[in-house]
């Protein structure tokens, strides 16, 4: 990784935000960690003024089941901002039910992960995340090419 990532969540429970927010704190490279509760706040985020509201590279970690807009919903928006389409998204969530697992990957994300699968610490996630952060070369900030 050459670059630090940042992590972007977006979910509404309380108890999942901290067992990731003490998932990665333990974890090492330190990552930059940002919250969202909703689709909604998180767009906020991403189209924000503010090149540190959510700094580039950076990954997202999505819930299916929250108010106003859901995980569903919300990749249906960035998939189709010029902006925000190269967005890195995991869903993260405990839904396993298949429709949307389908629903999910058709919109491109890059893995759907169930929470129970990773118990209370999240250290499997963290070491997921981790190994594909410092495997794989994300896209330019701007989502060009570099000439």
């Amino acid at each position: 990784m050459t670059k630090p990532v940042t992590l972007l969540v977006v979910e509404d429970d309380e108890i999942a935000s901290a067992c990731v927010r003490r998932g990665f704190a333990r974890h090492q490279p330190a990552y930059s960690i940002r919250f969202a509760r909703d689709g909604v706040e998180a767009l906020e985020l991403l189209r924000s003024d503010d090149p540190e509201a959510v700094p580039h590279p950076y990954l997202i970690l999505l819930d299916i089941n929250m108010p106003r807009m859901n995980g569903i919903e919300f990749l249906g928006v960035i998939r189709d901002d010029p902006s925000l389409r190269d967005s890195i998204v995991f869903m993260l969530t405990t839904s396993d039910a298949s429709r949307d697992v389908v629903a999910a990957y058709s919109h491109n994300v890059a893995g759907y992960l169930v929470k129970s699968r990773f118990g209370g610490s999240f250290v499997d996630l963290t070491e997921l995340v981790d190994s594909y952060c410092r495997h794989v070369e994300f896209p330019p900030c701007d989502g060009r090419a570099a000439a």
